[in-house]
């Protein structure tokens, strides 16, 4: 496991607390002075009191600083009689890079995947769960079918064939979320330590699932301008024995790239020529900036050899975990691995979902939600096009909801993310989005939260301060 330098303060405090040293209340040394004391990075010293919270034995103070835990010795006294936990502390750091934090926070999040509060139909929302409540009662209360609700599936399959995919009832599960979805896809077709081709750079979420199934993995460039590298994947698909191809056909995360019709139809020829499975994740297709929402791999698939899965946390709200995978030819293997997750999901959310998608003011939303983040991706691409350097290399992102930055080859990673920190910004660094680190001189920045003044000032101030 990876030994992250805040340790360097990290142990003591947490031995002092564990020695009664350091008791319930205690305020801890400030971010400046652990910094100065231990000779560590701004980031370096927040990753690490971020860690502690997290572990429970400190607590944030806004804008005074950080404590023990009022209830540290009720815990202490917990924990002695519980077995030892192992925390991977860099799958918890991977976590708060790629999520936004809850309550106060001094930085802007443009780290996070997440439609802002502002952007969330919430009134349309909330009126829709009370009328299901309303029509729906006890009916809630009982298990739905296992695979989804047929009026859920119904409305779906309706608005996938606006855009040529056809999906049959039959071979559509309804999950808990896009990750779900994801896991059940790999899980069908996969076993431990078989070989899957993967886009890369990569989301982390995506990266979790293949460790946790075990698999390994050969990633395939995504290219800054022509997007995933189908030559170097031809290559690999006939060297190698690979038993799944995943990617991000539309807006993917974190490039935005879009693939062209032409791409798409050359990955699935690959497939298709060595009998590869596809697994697409078309989470941010309803997302697109232009007149036309893009086709999908699943488009052009004769033989269902392309399971398609995506979601409503993207175009809705993050809270309402729903999502659904289309499985090909994969249903029998399919339909087991998500019976063995779990028997059926929340009633509820499929009965607002399938309210929601037979609404006309659905579409008015997703219409207007596009424009807002098509002007938030103007935004801070023209910002940090004008405000840093030349050198700087930023993806133009034609939908979804980040763009993928490239710091020039003179510029220290370090240096950048310790200035970005400094002026309350917070981006994600590249390193979370691959099993390599061929990234360490990227960052996604992520548009779906309202940018506001402030935002745009700092960024200004930063791109004076590193040129």
């Amino acid at each position: 496991m990876k030994e992250y330098r805040y340790t360097l303060f990290t142990n003591k405090i947490e031995k002092n607390i564990k020695k009664g040293i350091l008791k319930a209340g205690d305020k801890l040394p400030s971010i400046r002075k652990t910094k100065l004391e231990y000779s560590l990075s701004t980031s370096s010293v927040q990753a690490g009191y971020d860690y502690l919270v997290s572990k429970g034995l400190v607590t944030s103070i806004p804008k005074s600083g950080y404590i023990v835990n009022e209830s540290i010795q009720t815990l202490q006294a917990i924990t002695q009689k519980k077995n030892t936990l192992i925390i991977d502390t860099q799958f918890r750091e991977n976590i708060l890079l790629t999520s936004q934090k809850q309550g106060y926070s001094e930085f802007t999040t443009l780290n996070a995947a997440t439609p802002s509060d502002l952007f969330i139909p919430q009134k349309l929302v909330l009126q829709t769960m009370q009328q299901v409540i309303k029509d729906k009662s006890a009916t809630l209360l009982r298990y739905y079918p296992s695979n989804g609700s047929l009026e859920l599936k119904e409305q779906i399959i309706k608005r996938a064939a606006q855009y040529e995919i056809s999906i049959e009832p039959e071979e559509l599960i309804i999950t808990d979320g896009a990750l779900q979805a994801l896991y059940i896809a790999l899980a069908s077709i996969t076993s431990p330590n078989d070989i899957i081709a993967i886009e890369s750079p990569c989301i982390f979420s995506i990266l979790q699932v293949i460790a946790s199934l075990k698999l390994k993995v050969i990633e395939i460039p995504m290219l800054l301008k022509d997007g995933f590298d189908i030559d170097y994947l031809k290559k690999v698909c006939a060297k190698n024995s690979i038993k799944a191809i995943v990617v991000t056909p539309n807006f993917h995360n974190p490039t935005g790239n879009l693939l062209s019709d032409h791409q798409k139809k050359a990955i699935y020829s690959i497939a298709q020529l060595h009998h590869i499975p596809i697994v697409e994740n078309d989470i941010y297709g309803d997302l697109y900036f232009g007149v036309k929402r893009p086709s999908t791999i699943r488009s052009f698939d004769s033989e269902g050899l392309v399971l398609t899965y995506s979601s409503f946390s993207k175009t809705i709200a993050p809270g309402l975990r729903l999502g659904w995978l289309a499985t090909g030819q994969f249903l029998q293997q399919a339909e087991q691995v998500k019976f063995a997750l779990g028997r059926s999901v929340s009633p509820f959310n499929q009965e607002v979902i399938t309210s929601l998608l037979d609404n006309p003011n659905f579409d008015k939303h997703l219409k207007t939600f596009r424009k807002q983040l098509k002007h938030q991706a103007y935004q801070l691409t023209t910002t940090l096009t004008s405000s840093f350097s030349k050198e700087f290399k930023l993806t133009s992102p034609q939908g979804g909801y980040s763009l993928w930055g490239q710091l020039p080859s003179t510029m220290n990673s370090t240096h950048f993310f310790s200035i970005c920190q400094k002026e309350g910004i917070s981006f994600t660094p590249g390193t979370t989005f691959s099993f390599t680190n061929s990234y360490e001189s990227y960052f996604r920045a992520t548009f779906s939260q309202q940018l506001n003044t402030g935002t745009l000032q700092a960024l200004n101030k930063i791109g004076t301060l590193i040129r």
